[in-house]
């Protein structure tokens, strides 16, 4: 089944091309492991997934460009037929000559109505092109204007024209230092809406990714490209092709709907976030051995820990002891480090995956108490390894990793709402108030339902 990705705003464009970048070069690296009836079959699972019909040879990728400005979407374009590898369709891509200046409002207000018929038409001729739909990922951020606020807009819309198809959104968390004066309000819209009309969101942060860059890959001078291979290494580790259960040599079909089904139980707690092991540059891969037992320990832990890298994991902190009451209540009062979770996901691929042992992924006091672990812990393993590593491990967890951030954010936009700091901006495109005042009460209600768990 295929999935259709809608590459919004100036962020959306650049990490949708390093995301398809990497896709197709994992699929079509040599590959010792496997056979070579395996690795076809492999290919053509990637394929049906991501790139369409051929043009002289060169796969397209499925994807509809939507920028406010035409300068990213030109590089984007030109990049992707540079490689010679595969390409964007030339003729799935929107742009204008105004951006939308880091306001939401505009973005979902002006831009979203204004082009909403010539955008929806091209999403809708890449849905023709499916022999048959999985749904939509969407890539945007959230701080800014262009990205968060048509992205909004545009995902409300395929809720409406494509109820029964799945809707995951890819939303970059901006740094916690700021990158624009009103990065809260434009993240609190986001969220509240994408809430609404999405299924499930994927949640990656900068500065988390920026960690990695500089100390595991160990990068000085740290660019977005960088930033965003990162990121696209950690989607490919959870989209590439993987097993169904039982090991049958028959790659998954589904890979929206097998997420969903695996790590979205309820409709009030849609906030995952992946996690990867290992990270290094590629100079230090030729020395470097991983056993299973050790990746699946530190990634166990990290997940427990809530740490968003493998270096400086905290081993001190441990799951409560049976019998002791949940302290998830405790989490925005800083008091509580352990990580409750509603559903996790593990993804191994490499070199004797099957002798993996995944058990202590299902300890009960891992998860919240409605949910038994056998139905919260799900595996998915392929021998064919990613992206030059002989063994990896991808971690999707559904669990309380956001409260904090998302305490903070909502926290920071109802001190800048209650002076009324810049609203002016927003209601002179029609955001009114009220429309703060729904999004701050659906995003607390967020918080407090994932503390509870």
């Amino acid at each position: 089944m295929s999935v259709i990705t809608v590459q919004l705003g100036q962020c959306g464009n650049q990490i949708g091309f390093e995301v398809f970048d990497a896709l197709f070069r994992d699929s079509h690296c040599s590959q010792g492991l496997c056979s070579k009836r395996e690795n076809e079959a492999y290919q053509a699972s990637c394929k049906e997934r991501f790139f369409s019909e051929e043009e002289n040879g060169v796969p397209i990728a499925r994807a509809v460009l939507v920028d406010m400005e035409p300068k990213v979407i030109n590089q984007t374009l030109s990049k992707a037929a540079q490689s010679g590898q595969w390409k964007y369709s030339q003729h799935a891509n929107f742009c204008q000559k105004q951006g939308s200046g880091n306001n939401w409002a505009y973005g979902y207000s002006v831009h979203g109505p204004r082009h909403k018929e010539s955008i929806m038409n091209l999403i809708q001729k890449e849905v023709e092109k499916c022999d048959s739909l999985s749904g939509f990922f969407i890539i945007m951020s959230m701080a800014g204007g262009t990205g968060s606020g048509l992205g909004a807009f545009i995902t409300q819309n395929l809720q409406d024209q494509y109820s029964n198809s799945l809707k995951m959104n890819q939303i970059i968390w901006p740094y916690g230092t700021g990158e624009v004066i009103v990065q809260n309000y434009n993240s609190i819209l986001t969220l509240s809406h994408l809430y609404r009309s999405s299924d499930a969101l994927l949640i990656h942060e900068n500065d988390a990714l920026h960690e990695i860059c500089a100390k595991l890959k160990n990068i000085k001078q740290i660019s977005f490209s960088d930033i965003n291979q990162v990121l696209a290494h950690q989607l490919g580790s959870v989209f590439q092709p993987t097993y169904s259960v039982g090991g049958s040599h028959h790659y998954r079909r589904n890979p929206l709907g097998d997420l969903m089904e695996n790590l979205v139980p309820h409709p009030e707690f849609k906030m995952l976030s992946v996690r990867s092991i290992p990270h290094m540059s590629e100079n230090s891969l030729a020395y470097s051995t991983f056993t299973w037992a050790g990746l699946l320990k530190r990634l166990r832990q990290m997940l427990i820990s809530n740490a968003k890298m493998e270096e400086g994991i905290d081993w001190q902190i441990r799951p409560p002891l049976s019998g002791l009451p949940p302290l998830g209540k405790m989490y925005v009062n800083k008091e509580l480090h352990f990580n409750t979770s509603i559903a996790n996901l593990v993804i191994l691929r490499g070199k004797d995956v099957q002798s993996a042992d995944l058990e202590r992924f299902k300890d009960p006091p891992l998860y919240t108490a409605w949910l038994r672990p056998d139905d919260a812990f799900s595996a998915w393993k392929t021998q064919r390894t990613f992206n030059k590593y002989e063994k990896s491990a991808a971690l999707v967890s559904n669990s309380q990793f956001l409260v904090k951030p998302l305490d903070t954010i909502v926290g920071n936009a109802w001190k800048m709402f209650a002076s009324k700091a810049y609203i002016h901006q927003y209601t002179k495109f029609g955001i009114e108030e009220e429309d703060f005042l729904d999004s701050f009460t659906l995003l607390e209600q967020v918080v407090a339902s994932y503390c509870n768990l």
